[in-house]
């Protein structure tokens, strides 16, 4: 007995020095990103491997592969998420989860998704290789269809509905029949669902899908939480009637206080300190003809931030806008808020601060920024403490052919994972 503790101490410090050391291998990173990039690729350049498709499907085999390759208990669950385990010194704590997704949108590019994904490969790749074994279990997680809805990450917290299911995907296939496809099984989704604390923490690697780190020559993100969204549609009332013959002074034209609106978005958010945002990226003229002064108007209205309230504040600041216009140019307005796109999703302070500090410990700078776009961390953050770390994207191009991060970006992301995973092994209970 004596000998074993003297061996499980020594192997302990082996592996406490080896947490100061450890580091990803560029170049095999690189290449399961390239070797990844090849299910879908389409003749423009671009990624046609959206989810359920042929080429998720077969994509999806080659990451099964490589986990089984890294010697990982791998399991695909009832929502089609593939959930690779790794077992830690103490299997009473709860796991450290992270990952992200493959499946992309039509015509997409070779690093949204992908780059959290591989480098959660590679992390385990890079433990091994270093006989570091944490306390803690390990889960990769590669969720299904994110793209589409957050559709895996959504069954895990307990969110996907059985409407959802009944909707059509980009495939042309539903959620129900995309999930089967995958080797899910849509009948008993139910049991996807995770309890809050059942994960130790959650952490995502992604490209930020924006431009300012790269305008400010900052090497990681780490991001404050992923924004709410929030929607409305401002529908304003006059009388169609004959362009030529309608004096200026009788016309009751809805176009007018739509377009005095439309400018006051504008206005309106930038008036605010912060980094929301706000959006009118739909207009519709009734009846539409050149010739005709439209009867009604309708518009969308799309507010994002970290702060739900901040974002009720603009709101109602601008609807009382939109009555003003509407009253001076003697038309009805009617509002309608729509389903809400997503709540915001923090990421849990000490989470953040890990990955500042593994970051700097690197020698790589950092800034705080939020993520104006959802991800798979903001559904697990119903059910887990989340962190999610950016790299920088060329010019802040996402969802394209275009999009790109250099090997070397992509490493120091992946190392700043890594890292961050093994201080939280040590912080975490």
């Amino acid at each position: 007995m004596k000998h074993y503790f003297l061996g499980l101490l020594l192997f302990l410090s082996t592996a406490q020095i080896n947490a100061q050391t450890v580091k990803v291998n560029q170049d095999r990173l690189t290449k399961l990103i390239q070797e990844l990039s090849t299910f879908g690729k389409n003749a423009k350049g671009g990624s046609d491997r959206v989810a359920y498709s042929s080429h998720d499907i077969e994509a999806r085999k080659f990451v099964v592969a490589k986990m089984k390759e890294l010697e990982l208990e791998v399991k695909i669950d009832f929502a089609g998420n593939i959930i690779g385990k790794k077992d830690g010194l103490n299997p009473q704590l709860n796991p450290i989860a992270f990952g992200s997704h493959i499946d992309e949108v039509p015509n997409g590019g070779d690093y949204d998704g992908p780059v959290g994904s591989m480098a959660a490969l590679e992390v385990i790749y890079a433990l091994r290789e270093s006989k570091t074994v944490t306390q803690h279990p390990l889960q990769i997680i590669i969720f299904a269809n994110e793209e589409g809805g957050v559709v895996g990450s959504r069954a895990m917290a307990g969110q996907l509905s059985a409407e959802a299911l009944t909707m059509k995907s980009s495939s042309g296939l539903t959620q129900a029949e995309g999930i089967k496809a995958l080797g899910g099984d849509p009948t008993r989704i139910l049991e996807v669902k995770k309890a809050k604390g059942d994960y130790a923490a959650f952490l995502e690697l992604h490209i930020e899908q924006g431009g300012n780190l790269v305008s400010d020559q900052v090497q990681i993100g780490v991001v404050e939480g992923i924004v709410a969204i929030e929607w409305w549609q401002f529908t304003f009332k006059g009388i169609a009637n004959h362009a030529g013959t309608t004096p200026m002074n009788m016309r009751k034209n809805p176009l007018l206080p739509a377009a005095k609106f439309i400018l006051a978005v504008d206005e309106t958010v930038k008036s605010y300190k912060g980094a929301q945002v706000g959006t009118v990226g739909k207009i519709e003229a009734f009846p539409g003809a050149g010739n005709v002064i439209p009867g009604e108007v309708t518009l969308n209205l799309e507010l994002r931030d970290l702060s739900s309230e901040k974002i009720w504040k603009i709101y109602e600041e601008l609807e009382a806008k939109a009555k003003e216009y509407a009253e001076e140019s003697n038309t009805e307005l009617s509002i309608v808020h729509q389903e809400v796109a997503s709540k915001p999703a923090l990421a849990d302070p000490i989470i953040q601060k890990t990955i500042e500090n593994s970051a700097k410990e690197l020698g790589l700078s950092t800034m705080y920024l939020p993520s104006g776009a959802g991800h798979d961390a903001q559904e697990m953050a119903r059910i887990a403490p989340i962190g999610m770390i950016f790299i920088p994207s060329r010019e802040g191009i996402s969802h394209s052919p275009e999009e790109f991060s250099s090997p070397k970006d992509i490493a120091n992301g992946a190392n700043v994972l890594l890292q961050t995973i093994l201080q939280l092994d040590k912080e975490l209970p």
